[in-house]
């Protein structure tokens, strides 16, 4: 356990970023899910709508230096690429 001031601050704020970046990535599987389960039903509407729902979660995540700008990309191509099948 820490004894220094700084550090037991810097704990508390690690802890609370920890939390908010756990919430945020099952925000972005949930929205990826969501599109994959909209082609699994063939409803290319609603697919695309969720795409572009997903790509902006993942652009916000690359943003906020959660991700890593091959995984947003790759994530973003794959996802493209099964709705442009439909």
């Amino acid at each position: 356990m820490a004894n220094i001031k700084q550090q037991i601050k810097r704990n508390k704020t690690n802890e609370k970023r920890r939390l908010q970046n756990a919430s945020f990535k099952s925000s972005v599987k949930t929205a990826i899910k969501a599109v994959e389960q909209a082609v699994a039903q063939n409803e290319k509407e609603k697919a695309a709508d969720l795409l572009s729902f997903a790509h902006k979660k993942l652009d916000k995540g690359l943003a906020k230096g959660i991700y890593h700008k091959n995984f947003v990309s790759r994530h973003k191509s794959q996802l493209a690429q099964l709705v442009n099948n439909l």
